[in-house]
C-alpha cells in the first residue's frame, strides 16, 4: 500500500456555535492527486484549515507521515512537508518576485532540494519576466503563479491548492491547470479544490465531495466523471 501522507479521522470543527465539519475523514497517499469538491459553504476550506492547524478541530485526529499532528502548530505541519496555496494567495506585495520566492526556499522534510529557484523560473517563465517587480504589481494570474512557486520552493511532499483558478481570465486559468498537471506529474501529492469539476476529475486519481460538512463521495475520479446524475446532485448550480 502506498505511504499515507496526511490522514484525518472524525473531524468536528466549529465556528462559534456553528458546527461546520461533522465527523469528516480524509486521507491522501504519496504521489496521489485528489480533487476536493462541493458547493460554496460546504466545509472544504474548513477541512483544509483544520488539518493544517490553522483552525482547531474540537474533536478528531490528524496524522502527517504517520505522526500525530492533532494539536501541532501550523509551522510544524509545514516542516513535515505540507505546502498550502490558500484562496486569496497571501503574497507579500512589497517584496519583489525574487524575494517572495527566495524567502521560502528550504530543503524538503526528507532533505530533497529538487525545486530550486532555477526550476521555478523554468516552470513559470512569466515570473522570470517580472523578477524584480513587487508582488503587488503583478496580475492576478501572475500572483497565483508566484504563490504556487513559493510553495514549491519548500520542496513539499504534498501541495494543497485552494481555488487556484478563482477569478482568473480564461487563458490564465488554462495556464494554471497546465502547471498543476506538471506538478502532479513530478510525483508531488496534490489536493485541488476548484469549482470546475470537469477539470478536477480530469486531473486527479480520486475525488472527495463534501455536503454540509460531511463526505458524500470518496472514490475514483473516473467514476465521478461517468456519473452525471451524482455531479448534478452534489455539484450542480
Amino acid at each position: 500500500m502506498a505511504e499515507m501522507l496526511l490522514e484525518a479521522h472524525e473531524l468536528h470543527t466549529y465556528y462559534g456555535s456553528s458546527h461546520i465539519l461533522h465527523g469528516v475523514g480524509f486521507s491522501i497517499r504519496r504521489g496521489e492527486a485528489l480533487g476536493l469538491m462541493g458547493r460554496n459553504g460546504m466545509g472544504k476550506t474548513t477541512l483544509i484549515r483544520s488539518m493544517l492547524g490553522l483552525v482547531r478541530a474540537r474533536h478528531g485526529t490528524v496524522r502527517v507521515n504517520g505522526d500525530d499532528m492533532t494539536r501541532a502548530k501550523p509551522h510544524r505541519i509545514a516542516l513535515a512537508g505540507v505546502a498550502y496555496v490558500p484562496e486569496g494567495r497571501g503574497i507579500f506585495p512589497n517584496l519583489s518576485v525574487r524575494e517572495n520566492l527566495v524567502m521560502a526556499a528550504r530543503a524538503g522534510a526528507d532533505g530533497r532540494r529538487e525545486w530550486t529557484f532555477e526550476r521555478v523560473m523554468e516552470t513559470f517563465p512569466r515570473l522570470g519576466e517580472r523578477i524584480n517587480n513587487g508582488g503587488g504589481q503583478l496580475s492576478g494570474g501572475e500572483q497565483q503563479m508566484l504563490t504556487i512557486g513559493r510553495a514549491l520552493m519548500t520542496n513539499p511532499n504534498l501541495l494543497i491548492l485552494d481555488e487556484a483558478t478563482e477569478g482568473l481570465a480564461p487563458l490564465m486559468v488554462k495556464e494554471i491547470w497546465k502547471v498543476i498537471r506538471t506538478i502532479r506529474d513530478t510525483g508531488i501529492a496534490t489536493v485541488v479544490v476548484d469549482k470546475n469539476h470537469s477539470a478536477v476529475t480530469g486531473l486527479t486519481n480520486r475525488s472527495v465531495i463534501l455536503v454540509k460538512g460531511e463526505v458524500v463521495f470518496d472514490g475514483p475520479s473516473q467514476q465521478l466523471r461517468e456519473d452525471p446524475a451524482l455531479i448534478r446532485k452534489h455539484l450542480g448550480v
